[in-house]
């Protein structure tokens, strides 16, 4: 009898040791959070939290080396916890807690913050995303935005000062590529008041408010913007005419920066989140890829019956009419078409699918000149709208038709949407990973979406399918472009060349990419290096299962638990292998 209390006891203990530690983590974490959206009102916004509306963030470089010091002490706080307590989930929110502040802290020693902008967006644009991510339903709501729309002034005023450190400490955007960025600067400065982005919000309000109130919140809001935002926006873009353009860096590679070596390989480990990871390594991948995509792409120009070469064909289909939208309408047209088409084709494939909607919008007419082709666009779960997928209209005649499929299958679905809109709706996880986005894991599915496409039957033309081969070979060229800029000393013109001879990408966009590739380090290699591993996954579950192997499994598998560094997928795999044949056993 005294045997049995004993280790009734015991486990009663062990029972309570699980129950602290979850207790510690799961406290950890609402801190974390609570923290995180007190310092980053924008991000609470767009993670539909509505008690931070009313007010923007402070990015003094004292703020910027609090929030470093915070992000040291929560890291200490998980290190404490006894991990012999944790449960499996436990133990997964752990080591994604550890992931986001080890890297936090990495980066935030090279004072990233000197730097707030990259080719196609930064601090000036993201405002916009902010209001257009608000949710206005009540008068409150509006008064919110006042009150934000006050304190932007005094923000821009911030970031001025931080970038006037980073020309004292030769720590710019290059020279080189700042007269393509400039126009998102003027944008928000030269724009009327009734067009600008930051009015929108005003100009459809809640039919519960009546019309007296609606019509003084839109001349407040109004007099705000004229009075002081607009004029604030001036201020920025007379700064980064007169003196951050002036004063940039002659230099391209962010290794020719103060520190900037070992920044990159900072920059390297956390976008392809494996700890592991070596630039000159990836580099010799991606000369193996673009070789190995190169060969399959002569066999596709082979099957469509074209008489001449590569250089000929990628000419024919960068000129040809038939290829381009007429008008942006008719580019929106065809996307929402394939979306919906592969809409239809997605339960075949995966047995869970998200609730959440998206729609098919434009890039907005302020920032589309320097703008990416496409891009995704999340909401929260209880948002006004759904997930956005962007395309970009504007010059439609360098916007190729046949690339529209590959676009929609990385951007709304299977891609993005999809995967960030299951993320979101994870039952019982911490508020934190709704909206965690470890980049190799979110961009390498997006590019294997974009291979699923094949066995899905999306891609109906030789066409589309070399436009699917000339999006791989683009994310192939990034791992060879990145590394070559930043490390091997490519010239501008060296990358454009590169990525011009091997893909059918317009030269426009190839120069809008090339300025994305200098401004952003290391994020592109995250593309293909994720997407490598999830087929090297793949085929590892296919092998090992046989007859048992269920692609609709196998994919509901990879996105169970939202974003992981690769390493941790890697865990989640061979997890659902070994479930399946326990199962596949009885």
């Amino acid at each position: 009898m005294l045997r049995i209390v004993i280790l009734i006891g015991a486990v009663l203990i062990a029972m309570a040791g699980v129950a602290g530690a979850s207790d510690e983590l799961d406290a950890l974490f609402k801190d974390y959070s609570q923290n995180r959206f007190a310092e980053d009102p924008f991000a609470a916004t767009d993670a539909g939290e509505t008690g931070y509306n009313d007010r923007v963030p402070s990015v003094s470089p004292a703020d910027h080396e609090r929030r470093a010091a915070t992000a040291a002490a929560f890291l200490g706080r998980l290190d404490a916890i006894d991990p012999s307590g944790f449960s499996a989930d436990d133990r997964v929110n752990a080591d994604l807690m550890r992931f986001i502040l080890k890297h936090e802290i990495a980066l935030a020693a090279f004072r990233p913050w000197r730097m707030p902008f990259l080719a196609d967006s930064g601090f000036h644009t993201n405002i916009g995303n902010v209001a257009a991510a608000t949710d206005f339903r009540t008068e409150k709501d509006y008064e919110d935005y006042l009150e934000r729309l006050s304190a932007l002034p005094d923000y821009l005023e911030q970031h001025i000062e931080n970038m006037r450190v980073g020309v004292a400490e030769g720590y710019t955007q290059p020279r080189e590529i700042l007269p393509r960025i400039m126009p998102s600067f003027e944008a928000m400065a030269s724009a009327d008041v009734q067009s600008h982005v930051l009015y929108k919000p005003f100009l459809r309000m809640p039919a519960a408010m009546s019309e007296r109130r609606q019509r003084a919140i839109r001349r407040e809001g109004a007099a705000l913007l004229e009075s002081s935002v607009i004029p604030a926006f001036a201020d920025l873009a007379a700064f980064m005419k007169e003196e951050y353009l002036p004063n940039a860096r002659q230099s391209l590679g962010v290794n020719e920066t103060p520190d900037g070596s070992g920044y990159y390989a900072a920059l390297v480990r956390y976008f392809t989140t494996l700890d592991d990871a070596d630039a000159d390594e990836i580099h010799e991948i991606g000369l193996r890829e673009v070789a190995r995509i190169r060969k399959e792409m002569t066999e596709v120009i082979d099957a469509a019956g074209f008489d001449g070469t590569f250089e000929e064909f990628l000419a024919f289909l960068r000129t040809d009419p038939q290829f381009y939208a007429k008008t942006p309408q008719e580019l929106l047209d065809r996307a929402a078409w394939i979306s919906k088409d592969i809409d239809g084709r997605l339960p075949a494939f995966f047995g869970k699918l998200p609730r959440q909607p998206y729609s098919v919008e434009p890039v907005p007419d302020n920032l589309a000149p320097n703008y990416t082709t496409a891009r995704y666009v999340g909401a929260p779960l209880d948002a006004a709208q759904g997930g956005q997928f962007w395309v970009n209209t504007y010059k439609t005649e360098i916007r190729p038709i046949y690339q529209l499929a590959a676009m929609t299958l990385h951007e709304a679905v299977p891609g993005h949407h999809l995967q960030i809109a299951l993320s979101k709706e994870m039952e019982n996880a911490p508020d934190f990973r709704a909206d965690f986005y470890p980049h190799a894991y979110g961009e390498g599915w997006a590019l294997y979406a974009e291979k699923l496409g094949v066995e899905m039957g999306v891609y109906q033309t030789p066409y589309e399918h070399f436009g699917r081969l000339t999006w791989e070979m683009w994310r192939a060229c990034r791992l060879v472009i990145d590394t070559g800029i930043h490390v091997k000393g490519w010239t501008r013109q060296q990358a454009v060349d590169y990525l011009a001879g091997n893909t059918a990408l317009s030269l426009h966009n190839v120069q809008t990419e090339i300025d994305r590739y200098i401004a952003w380090p290391g994020q592109a290699l995250a593309y293909k290096m994720g997407e490598l591993t999830i087929w090297e996954l793949r085929a590892k579950a296919e092998k090992e299962l046989g007859e048992d192997f269920d692609i609709r499994a196998f994919h509901d598998a990879v996105l169970a638990e939202g974003g992981l560094p690769l390493d941790m997928l890697r865990v989640q795999i061979d997890r659902y292998i070994a479930e399946t044949k326990a199962g596949a056993g009885n």
